[in-house]
Formats: C-alpha cells, sequence, structure tokens
C-alpha cells in the first residue's frame, strides 16, 4: 500500500555520507558534498581534519557548507571548541583500522598551507594519527 510508505524526506534524513578528510577530497569537492547532504535534509561527515571556520556559516543564498557531523580521530587533527560546538553529530573515530604500522598518515607533500592551517601544523611535514586514542 502507498499510503504506508514512509515519505521520501523522513528517508534522507537518514543518510549519512562517509567520513572523508578535506585534504581526501578537494575543498571544494568536500564543500560540495556537505552542502548538497545539507539540502535534502542529510548528512555528511567531516572526516578527520577538521574544517574551515568560514564553513560554519551559512552561505548569502542560505546554503550551509558545514558538515553535520564532526568527526574526533586519534590524532585529533583540526578538533577546537568552535568546531565542536557547529555540529549535530560528533563521531569519535575509535581505532584507526587495518591501517599499517603508526596507523593514518598523511604524507608531507600533501599538507599543503590549507591543510597545514586547519590541523594546527606546518606545510610539508608528514601528520600521523596514530592507531588508539591514548587517553580514552
Amino acid at each position: 500500500d502507498v499510503d504506508s510508505v514512509e515519505s521520501i524526506t523522513n528517508i534522507r534524513k537518514r543518510l549519512v555520507s562517509p567520513g572523508i578528510s578535506l585534504g581526501a577530497l578537494s575543498p571544494e569537492a568536500h564543500e560540495t558534498l556537505s552542502i548538497a547532504m545539507n539540502r535534502i535534509g542529510a548528512k555528511s561527515d567531516s572526516g578527520e581534519g577538521g574544517e574551515d571556520p568560514a564553513r560554519f556559516r551559512l552561505r548569502e543564498n542560505g546554503d550551509n557548507p558545514s558538515s553535520a557531523i564532526k568527526q574526533v580521530a586519534s590524532g585529533r587533527f583540526g578538533v577546537t571548541a568552535e568546531y565542536l560546538n557547529n555540529c549535530e553529530e560528533l563521531e569519535i573515530k575509535v581505532a584507526q583500522g587495518a591501517k599499517p604500522g603508526e596507523g593514518g598518515q598523511l604524507p608531507g607533500i600533501k599538507v599543503n598551507s590549507l591543510i597545514a592551517k586547519l590541523r594546527h601544523s606546518t606545510p610539508g611535514v608528514t601528520l600521523i594519527s596514530p592507531p588508539p586514542h591514548h587517553d580514552i
């Protein structure tokens, strides 16, 4: 019976994009994914690494470029009080999964000025997110 089918609006509320960090995606792709998910009433996940605080404000056209879900991973990259206060949900990534060695690694060649700023690091320096949270 078609009348007993859940509305598309209610279904969309349960859709969530995976946690993909800014850096794994270009800044433009990362922001566009957030805007698109917000437009349809779904949620995007920031992934590890933070977001530019400029994205915490609505655009002039009403678009919301902020990820609804903010991820806190073991490296705590980009995690600030402002970042945490601008989420609907908080995701604590408990472990790095099947990554070998030291956990998640971002080669220095990929740490440009934007990534370094958001992760409170230095451009060109390799970043390591340890396998566990050592304080949890």
